[in-house]
């Protein structure tokens, strides 16, 4: 006791003197502290490091109070989840999981000795940023280890899936193989196969329905007349409605008297009579016959079905949808006309009436509504809303015009207007309504009216016009100028007028004035509107005011150097409209803005040409070659224009001031021979001839002497002049040629191969040369050297089609015709674009495969008249008739050069067109002039044929074509 007592007294002391202080005594001073005297620590003062725990060094760590993590709860507490699964209901269970999720399995079991553990050994340490980097390293060694072994990988993978499906092969796979069998199974093995089996039990299988057969009256009143009990009817079942209880007794006339039993008889006389009162219902009152047709009763249900094409819940949606819109905004009217043309979509006529009715009511100042509801409503309901909407809105002029459209009798829709026009006196659209149900003469009265209370109205103005006499017309186009001083249409009537009359010189005055005025007027002049008005005029026959206006308009805002450009446009795009006298003016106005451009009278004559009178083009002409007495081309048109016209006095002397202005001109030197030549003057054309060999001496000159000599059977002076022209144009191949064809003629076959052989060695890229001894040899017999000849002919021309083609012909007409195929594919690879090559290859397929092939020649050579030749061919083969003839038109169209298009086009209207389409294609080939052409070059270019027409060649041409294709 002594000791505790000793080792409490110091404790006791301080308590004393802190009380003794207290009550006022002494302070006790504290002793000295052993570091006060020691040197201060450098890091007192600082910020402490980053990471750094205060104590946790010797592990005196910071402490959490109760406040800070709630209330304590013990281990069988629930959980707040009351939903929780088995193993989660209380918090012993939640800690127990969470501390066996961060126990770390350090098991054996667990450790490999290449891997080690499973687990991560350190998952429980902080992740620091080094700990990033180094797993960013590693991530990248692995990724590019990974990709060094990836392809072998991929590989022994791919490879173990493939035998892993060969050894455990699908339920599918095993079955291919009788899938692909199914193809060969025919209809009757189908047929015949067995239903699956069905295993549910028999009554499943077959259910048993009760069967209700109507029984007939006779068979009651048969047993009704034997007096057994089962054919009577219960008197208090009823029968339907027909007959009805009554105290006492049934129905008087139902029952037999005395027995107590129906009488089926008189049931069916009831029935019978029943259905004649419904069908009297519905019967005509007028008339006194049924509107039932029993026929057409079906087909009137069917018509009742509404005809609209959405689906039965998007028609509720949109119902609901623009009923929600009624309600919110009910003065809305795109509402209430969006409803009712739903219901009147869906068939429902009355509600959509309804609908828009009320429409009206809420929405009284609307013409959108007013006009919808005339438009559901029956005819004199459709005329009581309409003056309804007129009360509501006087000033609306679609539905005066909607009321008079609802009125059937003429003089019932004056009166419409006419008080329309009291109302809305202002109104364009109702002047012009009322003024067309008017005669003439009150149409004027109403007209002069119209224009004092529409003086801006362009059209009442003209209108007015064209109702006056001439004096009064001009008045009143003055007045009409006055008061729209900015419209050209005034101005161009103006002129009209005055060309009717007569008063020609006055018309060009009036554009002229009409073009400063409206400038004047701050209007600007556009071109392209004056040249439609212009079309206007020569389609309406105002000839005059249609060049004046072209005169006053074609130079306004177009640069000098695009004038002639601009104005050959226009000029085409006129005669694109039919608007002739238009381009004419055009032709005219360039021509003397250009009198030296040759260009211009070419096209101008070509247009006169086609379009015009021969007088218009000979005088077009002679104005030329007084302008251009150096343009070759325009000569020649003048002398042919008078040789067509079997003058031929005026064509010699037209080539006569030629030679004057054009001396030694090589195309009017061969135009004169062939003027005489034609005209029989055979020793003028030598003449002619031997003076143009001497003093202008060219190629097509000898050319043209020795074919002249040739045709008239003169051989031997033809081969002296041929090898004469040789001497001093070796290289001109049609020279070869014609001595090879003379010799063929001749039959010297040997001259033929040798005058040939010679002009290839002069020639060798002479196609036709190479031909001409191809077919040669080809005569004679010799396919293998004409097959040779070909080939060397390709060696020194590559990529030409007709060499190709021959030579696929070749082997074709040889009976090769897997030579042939094979070759074409050859020279389709080498001249993939080449429509003679592409036109040959369709005709030679068979002819399923022709369409095919024909496809595939349009995507390569889309606008080649000999591919649109063979397609209209196969058309014809096809016997699509309508069709044949579109792709002729087309090919004559594209190319009209191309006489072989012509000869067939003549052949198919001679089979399947007639006399009158016949002879337009005669015509419009006589107008085209072909020169080209396979077919066409063999017959026009024979010496037998020279002097025969484009129209004789053409039926020549025509009857030796044979439908082989």
């Amino acid at each position: 006791m002594a000791s505790s007592a000793a080792k409490q007294a110091p404790k006791a002391a301080p308590k004393g003197a802190g009380s003794a202080g207290a009550s006022g005594g002494p302070p006790v001073m504290p002793l000295a502290s052993p570091l006060m005297g020691k040197k201060k620590k450098p890091f007192l003062g600082m910020p402490a490091p980053l990471g750094y725990v205060p104590g946790l060094g010797r592990g005196a760590t910071g402490f959490t109070t109760r406040s800070d993590i709630g209330p304590a709860r013990d281990a069988n507490d629930p959980v707040d989840d009351r939903h929780a699964p088995p193993g989660k209901r209380t918090v012993g269970d939640q800690m127990k999981k969470s501390q066996d999720d961060d126990d770390e399995d350090l098991n054996d079991t667990n450790y490999d000795e290449f891997n080690g553990y499973a687990g991560s050994l350190f998952s429980s340490g902080p992740y620091e940023k080094d700990d990033e980097e180094a797993d960013a390293i590693y991530c990248a060694l692995d990724k590019r280890m990974d990709e060094r072994r990836k392809e072998r990988r991929e590989l022994r993978e791919k490879e173990e899936i493939e035998k892993y499906r060969m050894e455990r092969p699908k339920i599918q796979q095993q079955f291919s193989d009788l899938k692909r069998k199914l193809a060969e199974v025919s209809e009757e093995e189908w047929l015949s196969i067995p239903e699956v089996g069905d295993a549910r039990n028999k009554r499943q299988r077959n259910p048993r329905y009760e069967k209700l057969t109507p029984v007939p009256d006779s068979f009651f009143s048969k047993h009704l007349q034997t007096g057994e009990n089962h054919a009577s009817v219960d008197p208090l079942q009823g029968l339907g409605g027909l007959n009805t209880p009554y105290p006492g007794n049934m129905t008087p006339g139902l029952m037999t008297p005395g027995s107590g039993e129906l009488d089926m008889r008189k049931i069916g006389q009831a029935r019978n009579t029943l259905m004649d009162m419904r069908l009297s219902q519905v019967s005509d009152s007028v008339s006194g016959q049924t509107v039932v047709d029993p026929k057409g009763y079906l087909t009137d249900l069917n018509s009742m079905i509404p005809t609209h094409g959405g689906d039965i819940s998007d028609i509720k949606k949109a119902r609901l949808l623009l009923k929600s819109v009624r309600e919110t905004n009910p003065h809305h009217p795109p509402a209430w006309i969006a409803s009712a043309r739903l219901e009147e979509v869906t068939g429902k006529l009355q509600v959509a009436r309804n609908l828009i009715m009320k429409g009206t009511e809420m929405c009284p100042k609307s013409e959108d509504v007013w006009l919808e509801a005339a438009r559901l409503q029956p005819g004199d309901t459709a005329k009581a809303v309409v003056a309804q909407a007129v009360r509501h809105m006087p000033q609306s002029v679609r539905i005066y015009i909607r009321a008079a459209e609802l009125e059937t009798d003429v003089r019932a829709k004056k009166q419409v207007l006419r008080k329309a026009l009291e109302n809305v006196s202002k109104s364009v659209r109702l002047w012009k309504a009322a003024v067309e149900l008017e005669e003439p003469e009150d149409a004027r009265i109403m007209l002069s009216r119209a224009v004092e209370c529409c003086p801006s109205s362009v059209e009442l103005w003209l209108a007015l016009a064209r109702l006056e006499t001439y004096e009064n017309a001009r008045r009143v186009l003055n007045k009409a100028r006055e008061n729209i001083p900015t419209d050209r249409h005034i101005w161009i009537t103006a002129a009209k007028l005055e060309e009717a009359n007569g008063n020609t010189q006055m018309v060009e005055k009036i554009i002229d004035r009409a073009i400063s005025s409206l400038r004047a007027n701050g209007v600007e002049i556009n071109r392209e509107q004056w040249i439609t008005d212009a079309e206007e005029c020569d389609k309406a026959g105002s000839v005059a005011t249609c060049q004046a206006v072209i005169r006053a308009v074609i130079g306004i805002g177009i640069d000098e150097e695009d004038r002639k450009h601009t104005w050959m446009e226009d000029a085409d795009s006129c005669v694109a409209h039919g608007a002739l006298e238009c381009a004419r003016a055009i032709y005219a106005h360039a021509l003397q803005v250009f009198p030296s451009k040759k260009s211009v009278w070419l096209r101008a004559a070509y247009f006169e040409k086609n379009h015009g009178t021969r007088e218009s083009l000979e005088a077009l002409l002679q104005r030329a070659v007084a302008h251009c007495p150096k343009a070759e081309v325009l000569w020649l048109m003048g002398a042919k224009s008078k040789w067509l016209a079997e003058d031929v006095p005026a064509a010699r002397s037209i080539l006569a001031l030629a030679f004057q202005a054009n001396p030694n001109s090589e195309e009017i030197w061969l135009a004169a021979v062939k003027l005489e030549s034609e005209n029989n003057e055979y020793e003028r054309a030598r003449r002619l001839l031997a003076k143009a060999r001497s003093s202008a001496p060219t190629a097509r000159v000898f050319m043209k002497s020795v074919k002249l000599e040739w045709v008239l059977g003169n051989i031997e002076a033809a081969q002296d002049l041929c090898s004469e022209a040789l001497k001093h144009y070796e290289d001109f191949p049609k020279l070869w040629m014609m001595r090879g064809q003379i010799e063929e003629q001749c039959e010297h076959l040997e001259k033929a191969r040798e005058a040939y052989n010679q002009g290839l060695k002069k020639c060798p890229q002479s196609v036709s040369l190479w031909l001409l001894l191809s077919r040669l040899e080809e005569g004679v017999g010799q396919l293998t050297r004409a097959r040779s000849i070909l080939e060397k002919a390709r060696l020194k021309n590559p990529q030409s089609p007709e060499l190709w083609l021959e030579s696929v012909r070749l082997e074709y007409r040889a009976g090769m015709k897997n030579i042939s195929n094979t070759l074409m594919a050859k020279a389709l690879q080498e001249c993939p674009n080449s429509g003679i090559l592409w036109a040959e290859a369709v005709l030679l397929e068979a002819r399923p495969q022709r369409r095919t092939k024909s496809v595939d020649a349009l995507k390569k050579c889309e606008h080649d008249p000999h591919v649109l030749l063979a397609v209209a061919k196969l058309f014809w083969s096809e016997r699509k008739i309508t069709k044949a003839r579109e792709w002729f038109l087309r090919t004559v169209k594209i190319d009209p050069d191309l006489g072989d298009a012509w000869c067939l086009f003549y052949k198919f209207e001679m089979q399947h067109g007639s006399t009158e389409q016949q002879e337009e294609v005669r015509k419009r080939c006589e107008n085209a002039e072909p020169r080209h052409g396979e077919l066409w070059c063999a017959e026009s270019k024979h010496v037998l044929n020279w002097q025969k027409k484009t129209g004789e060649i053409l039926k020549q041409v025509a009857s030796k074509i044979k439908n082989t294709f």
